[in-house]
């Protein structure tokens, strides 16, 4: 029996040492970052990267043509208190902050202008709140996830259709693929555009962990491996970050979580464009909470 639960523990370690060779790896974290502050902090963004599609996948999943810059879509903030139950905040890409060395700007631009750890600079200075870890998904690597799993449930409250997201869904709860689980992320077709949007987002990031960390995944192992090939293979994370680190991630948000987006005070034009405006005392209130 010793034999057997040793060499179990052998295969473990070394199937969980060769997942971590998985996980894509830059250089996320800015070379000055704010102190400490309390808890966990991750910052999760979806990039609209076409890197590695073929023109079936882009055809499949509704995506275009490559965009010639990087941009993001999707930027959350999870915080992981030392104790009590973890916070998924989004921050719509169009909140308007200060970019440093750039100025007032779309929050998304600073990933366009300087990549992840422009980005990361740029919450920190928005939020008050060190960035501890970082993950990166891209278009592909979201449907593969949602795929490799069997699909994801997700309620919308009304139908949309959004050709230019090759989505076309009804109200009520229903389990999507990944192809339609994407167009779900991305589209702006409904009243509130982009605040709607992060909402969905954060829905669907919660049923994806919950399909991750379900009995019936991790039961299955003709499920399992190409659950975890998929996840660990479609995953970019900072160069310090590895697979204990998401496995971490997946269990605050297993155990619940609270969602919202930043508090917003409403909309504006621009010299960048049409911008959301954070309402200053209600996301000092958030954000406070969390130092």
């Amino acid at each position: 029996m010793k034999w057997i639960l040793a060499t179990l523990l052998v295969l473990v370690i070394a199937g969980g040492l060769w997942l971590d060779t998985r996980l894509s790896r830059i250089e996320a974290m800015p070379t000055q970052q704010i102190g400490n502050t309390a808890g966990t902090n991750w910052l999760l963004v979806g990039s609209d990267s076409r890197s590695g599609l073929s023109e079936e996948d882009v055809a499949r999943l509704g995506t275009g043509g490559d965009i010639g810059s990087m941009r993001t879509d999707t930027i959350m903030l999870l915080h992981i208190p030392n104790t009590g139950q973890a916070k998924l905040v989004s921050l719509p890409r169009d909140s308007y902050v200060e970019i440093p060395g750039y100025g007032m700007d779309k929050i998304n631009a600073s990933f366009t202008y300087g990549g992840a750890p422009l980005l990361v600079s740029t919450v920190e200075g928005a939020t008050g709140l060190r960035i501890d870890h970082y993950a990166e998904i891209g278009m592909g690597g979201l449907a593969n996830v949602v795929d490799a799993v069997g699909g994801i449930q997700v309620c919308p409250a009304e139908p949309i259709e959004d050709p230019l997201a090759q989505l076309s869904i009804t109200a009520g709860c229903q389990t999507v693929d990944g192809p339609t689980a994407l167009g779900y992320v991305r589209t702006r077709a409904t009243a509130m555009g982009d605040i709607d949007r992060v909402q969905r987002q954060r829905e669907f990031f919660a049923s994806l962990v919950n399909e991750l960390t379900s009995p019936t995944t991790w039961a299955n192992p003709l499920r399992m491996l190409p659950t975890l090939n998929a996840v660990t293979g479609s995953f970019t994370v900072d160069n310090g970050d590895h697979i204990w680190h998401l496995a971490r991630v997946a269990l605050a948000m297993r155990s619940g979580v609270q969602t919202e987006t930043v508090p917003y005070a409403g909309f504006a034009s621009t010299e960048v464009g049409d911008v959301v405006l954070w309402d200053e005392q209600g996301a000092e209130a958030l954000f406070g909470a969390m130092r």
